[in-house]
């Protein structure tokens, strides 16, 4: 798997197929393979025609690990996003980013507007300017001897999600506590590309899709039926909403 430095972090990533560039970024505790290989969105843009770069974030996957919060803030995540174009000689690319990446890609399309040709807001409404993203008590949970130390329900989810996906604890512990910044409706109402936001019906940490979008100058909402945070990932619903939405946008 290639890596690049990224302001001194090794990132794993990949680039895959050819056409019009896609730039996949992961939520907490997953990765490019769990988040977008294994629900086989890789695949679907690949034989869509789209060229698909995805890279593990800092103290995720096979990326350098980083323990220290401030290193986490989402400023310098959208940085590192913005990095790998660059690697990879990609003017702009269309952006698709889930819970926490989509956090990262609303940063990416508003302190780097030239290089978001679209953005996809995927696992994540309102929170993002009604919420700082996930709850401490997961950066507590991560700290846990083990899962049966943990009380708190999603704080046990996303410990559990993290050790089957063999992730840095204490990497993740910093990057739930120094990533924890929002945007103001006013810095929302300055996100001018096209944006798609696909929430699942049964998701309780995003927020309402439709809430965010109403805020956004070109902003759509899509709802993913019945389905809850993680599962939404790879509902066939969300993807062929993101094919129908990259045809269309100009």
């Amino acid at each position: 798997m290639p890596h690049f430095n990224s302001d001194g972090v090794e990132l794993a990533y990949f680039d895959e197929g050819q056409g019009d560039p896609v730039l996949l970024i992961h939520g907490f505790a997953s990765s490019k393979d769990v988040n977008w290989v294994g629900p086989s969105w890789t695949r679907t843009l690949i034989e869509a025609g789209y060229r698909v770069i995805a890279f593990d974030h800092r103290g995720h996957g096979e990326s350098g690990k980083v323990h220290e919060p401030e290193r986490f803030h989402t400023t310098e995540m959208a940085a590192d996003a913005v990095r790998l174009l660059d690697h990879v000689g990609v003017e702009r690319a269309d952006v698709i980013g889930y819970s926490m990446g989509a956090r990262v890609g609303a940063f990416m399309a508003l302190l780097y507007p030239a290089r978001v040709r679209s953005l996809v807001l995927g696992g994540l409404g309102i929170h993002l300017v009604d919420g700082v993203g996930l709850p401490q008590t997961i950066a507590d949970a991560m700290d846990a001897p083990s899962l049966e130390d943990v009380t708190d329900p999603m704080g046990r989810m996303f410990r559990t999600f993290a050790d089957n996906n063999r992730q840095d604890l204490k990497s993740l512990a910093a990057c739930i506590r120094g990533s924890r910044q929002e945007l103001s409706r006013e810095e929302v109402a300055r996100i001018y590309q096209p944006v798609l936001v696909a929430v699942g019906t049964r998701d309780k940490v995003a927020g309402d899709a439709h809430a965010l979008a109403a805020l956004l100058p070109d902003g759509e909402a899509l709802d993913i039926p019945n389905r809850d945070h993680n599962p939404a990932v790879g509902d066939k619903v969300f993807k062929q909403g993101v094919l129908d939405f990259l045809l269309r946008r100009p």
